[in-house]
């Protein structure tokens, strides 16, 4: 394929220019290395390389000021603004951050299109003088001092941009504005060069002076990539700067206008491709590269060009191991990075000053890549002995000193972690940079397989740097705040640059990198509205119609910038693949972009659109099924040999592979720090402070004195059991103190209870408090004794009857503890399991003789208190009778359907089945 630079060379060999003599300036660095590649191809004898200059370092030599970052530009700028403001009324580095950068960005975009300062700063402070009434006398404070600062742009833009100067720096609008104030004298010494100026398009006002005035002093010669189906349609977006300029310059007058192209016209295979979310797309375009490389062999003339940068990571993980030759234009952001994870915590804990760290921050630090290995021990990881400790004891804020007590060895590690970041920004950074070192030392044990992880400490040992020499040179960081947010602006355009081979292979790049070049393939991702093109955005503190009246560029403009790169990008292409995210999301585009609109309703090509559908595996959920080994019988038998209890029993009637799970195999749920008490730590408070109570008073009737006497060891005695089971949780705030609250009032409602239940002349005699049970049972088939253990929360004898109670602080309704049909009763865990395991409770006192039939048991629901103790009772029918009475003929049927639930537990035929929850 011909390419346009390429055009270009034949041009200008055609025309006898002698290549190493011309300067060519182009719209970027990368565009150059292309065009020294093609002089190769042009030339046929040997030379010495021309200059090749981006526009921006040409016009840096004009200016003689050399461009700095944002970052440097802030820090000058906030000097000039303290000088020039009263210091009760400066706002800090970081407030200032914020405005400070939109501010500068104005300067820019006024200086870039010579823009007579004064005046649009007088109209901007007019503006804002009528929208506040500046005549009236009873202004406010901040209205006073709102008004003042518009009055102050233009001293602010003075004392700026003359400290600059005298520094020789600048930003990109100031260079601009000095290399125009310098063209007249450069083109007088240099008359004897000529200028080579290809692939522009939207032009700046500078700009546009600069290469005028070389090309009317003959010094220069411009060629335009542009295509007459866009240039000749006066409301194609994609020619409207061309249009403008081939218009207005006079140049062209008595000149020719080099070029307008009929390229796009030409036969194309263009396939617009909607495909759901970003990582849809990520993926598709792996597939697309390996079947492009199956049917071309190579991938020389392809390109990816990336609408949403962000999709670079997602892209690269999705390439096909087939592509060997690859080059990335675009780096790898550094905040994408895992250590920006690590620094991005450091500073979210330090933000504010304190000695204690939530649990969930501190945990996160510890387990992060770089700093796991940090407390590496002699084969220890101490980082995770530090984090159980933290689990186990319920610490939801952390004190360095309590880290440092379980781990004496890696003290300087958790003080550069934890210690020592509010003492002052200078320590603050050297804590940063020790960090940093620390890592290293660990890292260059082992460098060849730590490079990539030694090639990030490298970066962020720079980027501290540039901060440190910010900060030393300027002193404006004076908080952990704004050293966060100068840490972030210079996070955010620093990136991990890519080793390749420039001209070989797959390209792939962002849509600005891709002017002036072109490619056979190009595959376009993320054409969707708000990306490409990126919409009205306006952040400026300059509005809409003063840009207008000024000639400033707006939304539209940029707009049209965009327009431009994607459809030249589509000029010489032979396969285009232009993919979109169906799934509109207004925070990452919308709907599919205008471009694709606007090349379907054009008819110039046979477009083609597909909605392309991940493929996603028909996955037929299977309930799991563990079969009954020998060695797995054998530890079932163990089980049943050492007792079953009851909350098992009915854990293996909820779910068989639970029980195996939990039983057999002893897999426990991850303990977790209990931010708020649990139900189950709520209910083992209760429980044991009733215990506590009701110890004492075993074999003696219950009194109203003896109740009442309880009462005011309540707090006492649920602070003990809270401390017991929730370690050094805190039960002194939020949530934690209303459960802890409700764990009192649960035990006084009870004791309010009993003493009712008394004074209505009931007599309740305590018989057993946690009474601890175990019996044999011997099952027919099984050559062993199978043994039932468990403990019953209370036994008394309520007017004489003997009651077996269990305790529950959920809620519990009659309903739950009635059974009608004794076959149901093993297999409806939902409705039957409060039953099961109270009759389990009686069957186990009755067979080891600690009480006589009839008796009653039940539930005493805390939630449920107004319903006093629920009765297990048998039906003869849904709605037949019920017997609470508990008999010999009660335990016999109960004891059927036990030991065939056992006998099912312990069968070798029957295997463990998950049952659908």
């Amino acid at each position: 394929m011909t390419t346009f630079i390429f055009d270009v060379l034949n041009d200008l060999k055609k025309k006898n220019y002698n290549f190493s003599e011309l300067t060519f300036i182009l719209p970027s660095k990368r565009a150059g290395l292309f065009l020294k590649h093609q002089i190769a191809k042009v030339s046929n004898k040997t030379l010495f390389a021309p200059e090749i200059l981006s526009i921006e370092e040409f016009v840096e030599e004009l200016s003689q000021l050399k461009s700095v970052t944002n970052t440097d530009l802030l820090f000058e700028f906030y000097s000039t603004y303290q000088k020039l403001t009263e210091t009760a009324k400066q706002d800090t580095f970081e407030s200032f951050s914020k405005w400070g950068q939109i501010l500068l960005q104005d300067f820019n975009e006024i200086d870039r299109y010579l823009i007579p300062q004064h005046q649009i700063f007088n109209y901007l402070s007019a503006i804002q003088e009528i929208n506040h009434w500046s005549s009236e006398s009873n202004q406010t404070e901040f209205i006073k001092n709102y008004l003042s600062f518009w009055n102050k742009l233009t001293a602010y833009y003075e004392d700026f941009t003359t400290s600059l100067i005298n520094k020789n720096i600048g930003y990109q609008g100031l260079i601009y504005r000095e290399a125009v104030e310098n063209i007249e004298a450069y083109i007088q010494n240099t008359a004897s060069k000529k200028f080579v100026f290809l692939g522009f398009n939207a032009l700046n006002t500078a700009e546009e002076t600069i290469i005028q005035e070389l090309l009317q002093n003959d010094l220069a010669k411009i060629y335009w990539d542009i295509d007459a189906v866009f240039i000749e349609n006066p409301k194609h977006d994609a020619g409207l700067f061309t249009r403008q300029h081939k218009a207005r310059w006079t140049y062209f007058k008595n000149h020719s206008f080099n070029w307008i192209t009929q390229n796009y016209s030409k036969e194309k295979n263009i396939s617009v491709l909607g495909i759901p979310k970003n990582v849809g797309q990520a993926k598709y375009i792996g597939e697309l590269l390996e079947h492009l490389k199956l049917e071309n062999n190579n991938l020389q003339h392809t390109a990816v060009v990336l609408g949403d940068e962000n999709l670079l990571v997602p892209v690269l993980n999705a390439l096909p191991s087939s592509i060997e030759a690859l080059n990335i234009t675009m780096g790898f952001p550094l905040k994408s990075i895992p250590l920006a994870s690590l620094f991005e915590n450091l500073f979210r804990i330090h933000k504010t000053a304190s000695n204690s760290y939530y649990y969930k921050d501190v945990i996160t630090i510890l387990s992060h890549q770089f700093v796991r290995p940090l407390f590496f021990e002699e084969h220890t990881d101490t980082s995770n002995k530090l984090i159980e400790h933290i689990n186990s004891n319920n610490l939801t804020y952390i004190k360095p000193e309590q880290l440092k007590k379980i781990a004496p060895k890696h003290t300087a590690v958790i003080d550069l972690l934890f210690t020592n970041w509010s003492t002052s920004i200078k320590d603050t950074l050297s804590n940063c940079l020790a960090l940093i070192f620390t890592i290293k030392s660990y890292l260059d044990e082992d460098k060849s397989s730590n490079r990539l992880s030694l090639e990030y400490l490298y970066r962020f040992n720079v980027l501290f740097n540039e901060v440190i020499r910010l900060n030393s040179k300027y002193n404006h960081i004076k908080d952990i705040a704004s050293l966060h947010s100068v840490y972030k602006e210079l996070l955010s355009s620093e990136t991990l640059d890519f080793q390749g081979e420039p001209l070989q292979g797959l390209q792939i790049m962002g849509m600005l990198e891709s002017r002036v070049l072109d490619f056979e393939t190009v595959i376009i991702s993320s054409v969707n509205e708000g990306i490409l093109p990126a919409g009205k955005s306006n952040n400026s503190f300059i509005p809409f119609d003063v840009k207008l009246e000024n000639s400033l560029p707006t939304y539209k403009e940029k707009d049209a910038v965009y327009t431009y790169h994607f459809y030249r990008l589509l000029q010489r292409a032979k396969n285009v693949f232009i993919l979109y995210n169906t799934e509109a999301d207004v925070l990452t585009g919308g709907e599919k972009s205008r471009f694709i609109t606007q090349l379907e309703l054009e008819g110039i090509h046979n477009i083609k659109h597909h909605i392309i559908a991940p493929k996603v595996p028909v996955i037929e959920h299977s309930l799991n099924a563990v079969r009954k080994t020998d060695t797995l019988l054998q530890d079932i038998f163990n089980l049943a040999k050492a007792g079953f209890s009851p909350s098992s029993l009915t854990n293996y009637m909820r779910n068989p592979i639970d029980f195996y799970y939990q039983k057999i195999l002893k897999i426990r749920e991850y303990e977790d720090v209990e931010e708020t008490v649990a139900a189950n730590t709520l209910g083992t408070v209760v429980h044991n402070t009733l215990e506590d109570f009701y110890e004492p008073l075993i074999n003696t009737v219950l009194t109203v004195d003896a109740i009442n006497n309880l009462k005011p060891k309540i707090n006492d005695r649920v602070t003990f059991h809270f401390k017991n089971e929730y370690k050094e949780g805190d039960i002194s705030k939020g949530k934690n103190l209303i459960v802890f609250e409700i764990a009192k009032r649960y035990v006084l409602n009870f004791l309010n209870a009993e003493i009712e239940a008394i004074k209505a002349g009931n007599e309740i005699k305590i018989l057993q408090v946690e009474a601890h049970n175990e019996v044999e049972v011997t099952i027919s088939g099984l050559d062993f004794p199978i043994k039932i253990t468990g403990k019953v929360d209370r036994v008394d004898a309520y007017n004489g009857i003997t009651r077996i109670i269990d305790y529950k602080t959920g809620s519990v309704e009659q309903n739950q503890v009635e059974v009608v049909d004794w076959a149901d009763i093993t297999t409806d865990y939902k409705k039957y399991s409060k039953s099961f395991q109270v009759l389990t409770y009686v069957y186990m006192m009755y067979k080891a003789n600690n009480i006589n039939l009839p008796v009653e048991a039940g539930i005493i629901s805390f939630k449920n208190l107004n319903s006093g103790f629920l009765k297990f009772a048998k039906k003869e029918s849904s709605r037949g009778k019920k017997n609470t009475l508990i008999t010999e003929a009660t335990i016999a049927a109960f004891e059927t359907e036990l030991k065939a639930l056992i006998s099912e537990i312990c069968n070798p035929d029957i295997d463990f089945l998950e049952k659908e929850v």
